[in-house]
């Protein structure tokens, strides 16, 4: 997988490019947000804009240039304003998993939809033939989501680990690329 040679990816007024420096404090103040907080399941308890930018020149980096991991920031076309965060992880010879979240300021206005869309697009360019991801049955907008960009529920809700270590429930959903 050469992240490099596929990023960033624009759809519709969206760009995901990976997270970088500049998105630290706007990605720090949303994971402080008790959707986010609930929802996200992220691997730190706590993130501060130093961590952020940590993480950004540390496994941000070392995941593109291996291509075991792409953490990316979701802005805008426009004025490359932070939107949120879209992660491709757990990445196979032909699939991996996306994970999304949004800032509140962000929300309702389709940009998950598009990050989506991005990410399959992505996701192709890189030759992987599907993409995965799996929500919290009780989170009605991520599975909303899911559903209007492409993605069809994959069995009934089963127990999995969270990238942040937590055994729960989790509705699978599965898109198929080709």
């Amino acid at each position: 997988m050469n992240f490099h040679d596929v990023l960033p990816v624009r759809h519709d007024g969206v760009t995901l490019r990976p997270l970088a420096d500049i998105d630290a404090e706007a990605y720090a103040e949303g994971t402080r947000d008790a959707a986010v907080r609930r929802y996200a399941h992220l691997p730190l308890p706590e993130y501060t804009p130093d961590t952020v930018r940590e993480l950004a020149r540390s496994d941000v980096r070392r995941g593109l240039d291996d291509g075991t991991l792409a953490v990316l920031s979701i802005v805008e076309d426009t004025h490359d304003t932070f939107l949120g965060s879209l992660v491709l992880f757990d990445i196979a010879e032909d699939q991996a998993e996306v994970g999304f979240w949004l800032a509140p300021h962000a929300r309702g206005r389709g940009v998950a939809h598009r990050a989506l869309a991005a990410s399959a697009a992505l996701a192709r360019a890189l030759g992987l033939s599907t993409l995965t991801a799996r929500t919290d049955p009780t989170n009605t907008s991520s599975r909303r989501t899911l559903t209007a960009a492409g993605f069809a529920p994959d069995g009934p809700p089963r127990h999995s680990t969270t990238p942040s270590g937590t055994s729960m429930s989790t509705q699978y959903y599965r898109l198929p690329l080709r």
